[in-house]
């Protein structure tokens, strides 16, 4: 039920005259998204960019970890998660899908 609050807000915002909007398909994570968004708009900046190419730099951005590929540093540390009983960060963690995949670009992509 989420998901589709999720993507039809995302099409009401760009009822409201938004020439497109991104949406989620599932509840993400705030640092996560955070990530992603910091990373979708170093791509954007770059010229001739779409915004459908920044939102594909973004997500390979979190897939390999390479964000000096988008001219950019991690910005936050997520908080520490406990896996296989030991501490790490989220952010250590954000190549699976759950931090990337559920972003759509509605709209132009232009």
């Amino acid at each position: 039920m989420i998901c589709k609050i999720l993507a039809v807000f995302g099409y009401q915002i760009q009822r409201t005259g938004a020439r497109a909007a991104i949406a989620s398909l599932w509840s993400v994570d705030d640092g996560g998204t955070q990530h992603l968004m910091d990373a979708f708009y170093s791509a954007l900046q770059k010229p001739n960019t779409t915004k459908a190419e920044a939102l594909q730099a973004a997500q390979i951005a979190l897939i390999t970890g390479n964000y000096e590929a988008l001219n950019q540093k991690r910005g936050i540390v997520l908080d520490p998660i406990l896996q296989n009983n030991q501490l790490t960060t989220a952010s250590n963690n954000l190549n699976h899908p759950y931090y990337w995949a559920p972003f759509i670009l509605i709209g132009n992509g232009l």
